[in-house]
């Protein structure tokens, strides 16, 4: 017969066990080309499900070391570094941030602070929000994010392209999705890593958005010459721009949108509550960030579009 205190002791120790299952990221590469490969994040919120999981990271293998686009949500996610590693036989030699968001970049607390590569923009912008955003996650996440803090590049971008023994890879300092975005091209493969600056099949998401300087930011991604792109969230685009004009689809109907429902009087609920077009109707989380970007652009439109009594023609 088992006592009080074994079986207690039997629960702590399956708790202990659920607890090491749950907070572990499944971590699995793909080849997308000649020593390059995407790990995908899920098509969904950041939520305690996924762990933060959301955003594609790429790696690429160079003649002198790995290099690691976008690092995952936590620290526990910066696990990620040894597979890297056993993945292209050599170390990490550079990390590159594509934008401050969270889902993106605090797995970079698990690597030497020297590889860790942004633009001054982006510094500046994460410097100014870290605090912010360690809150947001850990208020979402939990435990996921335990040991997770800031870790502000110290490599600072200021060339068009960066060598790695004979493999280039282009940098392309961009805006529009947030204050300060990078794009990276790499030659070899012809692949574009575009960060959030693009999404496919997954709606894209606004919390910091210019949309006329995204658009701009589009326009220059889609006049590369490249073969294939990776987005920042969502499946793998085999083409050089579906998923870009995907995108550009979506900022642009979001904000007729927003800007209509305004004119014809409807509130910010209601306007989160239209219906979405057939060709967006199955795009994962496509209601949950119509909603968000209403309360993202709702005010701004309205200040702009509708009339105030209290003010003098």
């Amino acid at each position: 017969m088992i006592g009080r205190r074994s079986f207690i002791a039997g629960l702590g120790l399956i708790a202990c066990i659920a607890r090491a299952q749950d907070f572990d990221y499944k971590i699995e590469p793909v080849s997308i080309g000649d020593g390059i490969w995407i790990v995908r994040g899920a098509d969904a919120p950041i939520d305690r499900n996924n762990g933060g999981a959301i955003a594609n990271l790429t790696i690429i293998a160079t003649p002198v070391g790995a290099v690691l686009i976008d690092c995952g949500p936590s620290l526990r996610y910066g696990a990620l570094r040894k597979m890297i590693e056993a993945l292209t036989g050599k170390a990490v030699v550079r990390i590159y941030i594509t934008h401050v968001h969270p889902d993106h970049l605090y797995g970079d607390g698990a690597f030497d602070i020297d590889m860790i590569a942004a633009t001054q923009a982006q510094i500046e912008d994460f410097t100014a929000e870290a605090k912010r955003f360690n809150d947001g996650m850990y208020r979402l996440l939990g435990d996921w994010m335990r040991g997770t803090e800031a870790v502000i590049p110290r490599h600072v971008l200021t060339g068009e392209v960066e060598d790695f023994g004979g493999r280039r890879i282009r940098l392309l300092p961009l805006a529009g999705h947030s204050a300060a975005d990078l794009a990276l091209l790499d030659e070899a493969s012809g692949t574009l890593i575009a960060g959030d600056l693009v999404f496919h099949n997954r709606a894209p998401s606004t919390p910091n958005a210019d949309l006329a300087k995204w658009r701009a930011s589009l326009d220059t991604l889609k006049a590369l010459k490249h073969r294939q792109v990776v987005p920042g969230h969502g499946p793998f685009d085999r083409s050089p721009a579906a998923a870009i004009d995907q995108t550009r689809d979506w900022i642009d109907w979001i904000e007729a949108t927003i800007d209509q429902a305004v004119r014809d009087g409807l509130g910010p609920v209601e306007a989160g509550n239209l219906p979405l077009p057939p060709r967006f109707a199955a795009m994962a989380a496509a209601r949950y960030e119509l909603q968000r970007s209403v309360s993202h652009f709702y005010a701004a439109a309205e200040e702009r579009l509708v009339a105030r009594i209290d003010r003098k023609k």
